[in-house]
């Protein structure tokens, strides 16, 4: 039986420091069946970049093209791509020998449609630490809830089958920061987002990330991107998610959103609460109102913690909000 074939495409620009520790981690795949893509964005350091992909010769298959950030050269990779799932790889992250391996073997016992992805481990360049990132169980019927009030989710650690990619659509190239969650909220729509509980991906965190100087451009971008998901969640997917009541589960999201920094999206999610009130009978609708008024005033006391929750999680954002 022939297995099917896995597309790593590997992004990049100026990235001749740990490109080649990319590429090696690719080709050091144990499932059999893997081809690797390079698309070089424009990269202008004086063809380093592009002198450690040819190197490989025909293991790799080398592209370059004009500079236009990570969601453009994911979109060319996709186009040249002939596998049957899609894998990204940042070209300074590394993959575990086993990552394609245990992702096509888990994709294998479920419906064809289902995106597989994984926990990961951050790797501080300096000081060579390295931490855990274990993601939490999520139902498939819940993961749209749960990328809407979460950053975990590492964007190199997905395996997509190419029929979701072509019946979702492109990256959104116009996206500096958010292209990824914003890819996978669509995807979620006509695929199943399923969890393997295995640390499969290295992600370096280091002073050269291009994020650090996007950090004010990913909140506004964060923010607009959760605000959209926070609206077009269905009532269903919520409820599901949360166990509770609708106008609850508003008022949970507005305040875990607030306490990250998203005021936009805090405030849709409370204006959501507050017409999911109205519809609910009478001693609903008051249990509902006691319940969301001792949330909003617990709301000062709990605002510093939150905000140093906020930054942790800002900070495992940037690890993987490659551009």
């Amino acid at each position: 039986m022939v297995k099917p074939k896995v597309s790593i495409v590997i992004p990049v620009y100026n990235g001749a420091n740990y490109l080649g520790q990319a590429i090696d981690s690719a080709l050091a795949q144990t499932y059999p069946n893997c081809e690797v893509v390079v698309v070089n964005d424009g990269s202008t350091d004086g063809g380093a970049t592009e002198a450690i992909a040819k190197s490989y010769g025909d293991r790799v298959r080398y592209f370059y093209k004009p500079n236009g950030h990570v969601a453009s050269a994911l979109n060319y990779g996709i186009r040249q791509m002939a596998g049957d799932y899609f894998s990204w790889l940042s070209h300074d992250d590394l993959y575990h020998p086993d990552k394609i391996k245990a992702q096509i073997e888990c994709a294998s016992m479920t419906d064809p449609r289902t995106v597989v992805y994984s926990d990961f481990e951050i790797l501080d360049v300096d000081s060579g630490a390295v931490t855990a990132v274990l993601l939490p169980h999520i139902e498939p019927a819940g993961f749209r809830y749960f990328i809407t009030l979460n950053s975990m989710l590492h964007g190199c650690t997905v395996l997509v089958p190419k029929l979701c990619l072509d019946e979702c659509g492109p990256f959104v190239e116009t996206l500096r920061t958010t292209q990824d969650y914003d890819m996978w909220y669509r995807l979620a729509r006509i695929c199943s987002f399923v969890h393997l509980p295995r640390i499969l991906v290295t992600s370096r965190h280091h002073a050269e990330q291009g994020t650090r100087q996007l950090r004010d451009v990913a909140l506004v971008e964060c923010d607009r991107l959760r605000t959209a998901f926070v609206r077009a969640l269905p009532a269903a997917e919520i409820r599901a998610a949360t166990g509770s009541t609708l106008p609850r589960s508003y008022a949970t999201m507005a305040a875990t959103l607030g306490a990250q920094g998203f005021v936009e999206a805090s405030r849709a999610a409370g204006v959501l609460a507050r017409d999911a009130l109205r519809q609910e009978p009478l001693v609903s609708r008051m249990v509902d109102s006691l319940y969301i008024a001792l949330r909003q005033r617990a709301g000062p006391l709990l605002s510093l913690s939150r905000r140093l929750l906020s930054r942790v999680r800002y900070a495992v954002r940037a690890l993987f909000m490659k551009v």
